[in-house]
This record gives structure tokens, C-alpha cells and sequence, in this order.
């Protein structure tokens, strides 16, 4: 038994959300999804699971097959209505909040780049939070793309989505043609919240402050706290796996 195991509860959830068929295996999936939250929790290497665990390669072949059929987005979009619901919220969120986290590289292989600003080599997760912090979208780039030209690409994932979300709160990295080039093309209102430093002092921003809650949820996992994937895709999926597994624990 690991921290990262599933309960009964949370394991019914899944197998209900999915619809996954119950018949007889050699592995319970059951043990799939526990070796994969054990690797984004502790970010140990594929190769390096645990032997009560299934071969690697079967739980890597899963995880490929799952985020393939976009599994994780289908299992990532009920839990997070399921919460809100609990909470006395709407199903689905209309406002949502947007940054960017620059994350240091892993390794000589994953994906990087420099962020000039924040002296830190490797990618960027750009994501859209609701106003609980729970992950809404996510896209990764290198390092060095600026939040204000990512922001064009979230847009597409979020319409892709068919997201409700209408209004998003954003920081000043966002501000210029970017908020009327946003609302003509894809709808969404932008709404830039400036930090008021230099006259006040350090305050958390109100409603703002959430997403930079978010990554220090996200960091909770060692997978994430620094960036080992080879492929935008995969750094992606991580981060929905850790927005599920901090969803799960609360349905």
C-alpha cells in the first residue's frame, strides 16, 4: 500500500466516468492508475516503479492509450463539475483565471528553452484555472515564447474545449492588442489585474493569487516541481493527472 493508492470511492468514480469493462486481466486496472499517480507523486522514472506494481511498460502503454483517447480531459472535466457541484457552484465555470509558470528542465533530453525574466531554462506551463484553483486547461511551451503569444494557443485549447468560461483574469504580461485580438477572435473577455507593488507593497491579488496556489499544487508532485518529459504532450498530461488526483481526494 502507497499514499498515492486509490480508495474504493475513488476508484468506483473512475470506473464509472471512463466506463471501464470489467472482465478478467492479467493486472487490475486498478493497479495501472495507482502506478501512475505513484510516478507523478514521487517522479521517479518508468523504468523505476515498484516490482508490486505491473511491468512498466504495461503502465506506460496505458497511460499512452489513455491520454490518446483524451481519458484524462473526459475524467479531469467530471470530477471538476462533481466538486463544484459539492461546493454549491454551477457545474460549469465562467470565469477563470490565467498564468504561466516557468519550470526548470530535468534533464540534458526534455524540452527547454531560457525565460530571460525569470532566469530559468527549460518550459512554461501556461494554464486556466476556475476561481477553486482547479485546473480548467493547460498548454505547455518552451521557456523563451512570451505569456502574451502562448495565450493565442490557450484560446484554441479552451474553445477546442467548448469550455463555458467567458471572462478571464490575467496579469499585465497579458495587456496591449492581445485582450481585443482575443475578444474578436475567440470571444473571451480578458479582464488584466496590475499589481499595485511599488505603491502598497506585497498583497496578494484578489482572485489572481489562486493560480499561483495552483502551481504550488501542481509542485506538491515531484514530477512536476521540475520538467522530465520529451514531448509538450506528455509534460501536459502530467499536470491533468496531478489536477485529478487532488480532485479525486476531495469527491
Amino acid at each position: 500500500m502507497y499514499q498515492t493508492d486509490l480508495t474504493e470511492t475513488e476508484w468506483q468514480y473512475i470506473t464509472k466516468v471512463l466506463n471501464l469493462q470489467e472482465r478478467k486481466r492479467k493486472y487490475d486496472l486498478r493497479l495501472i492508475w495507482n502506478a501512475i499517480f505513484y510516478l507523478v507523486k514521487t517522479g521517479c522514472q518508468w523504468r523505476m516503479l515498484p516490482l508490486d506494481f505491473p511491468k512498466w511498460q504495461l503502465v506506460y502503454y496505458y497511460y499512452r492509450k489513455w491520454a490518446s483517447q483524451l481519458d484524462f480531459d473526459l475524467l479531469l472535466e467530471k470530477l471538476r463539475g462533481h466538486v463544484r457541484v459539492k461546493r454549491g457552484q454551477s457545474m460549469e465555470p465562467s470565469v477563470g483565471i490565467m498564468d504561466s509558470q516557468s519550470v526548470r528542465w530535468g534533464n540534458n533530453a526534455s524540452l527547454n528553452g531560457i525565460d530571460g525574466n525569470k532566469k530559468v531554462k527549460g518550459i512554461k506551463r501556461h494554464v486556466i484555472v476556475d476561481k477553486n484553483g482547479f485546473l480548467i486547461a493547460v498548454m505547455v511551451t518552451i521557456a523563451n515564447v512570451h505569456d502574451s503569444k502562448a495565450a493565442y494557443l490557450l484560446m484554441r485549447v479552451l474553445k477546442e474545449m467548448c469550455s463555458s468560461v467567458k471572462n478571464i483574469l490575467a496579469d499585465g504580461g497579458y495587456r496591449g492588442e492581445l485582450v481585443d485580438n482575443i475578444r474578436k477572435k475567440f470571444g473571451y473577455v480578458i479582464q488584466v489585474v496590475i499589481s499595485a507593488y511599488k505603491e502598497q507593497g506585497f498583497r496578494p491579488i484578489q482572485k489572481r493569487w489562486i493560480v499561483e496556489r495552483t502551481f504550488s499544487w501542481m509542485d506538491y508532485n515531484r514530477r512536476l516541481c521540475r520538467n522530465y518529459e520529451l514531448t509538450f504532450d506528455s509534460a501536459e498530461e502530467m499536470v491533468k493527472l496531478a489536477a485529478i488526483r487532488l480532485l479525486l481526494r476531495k469527491i
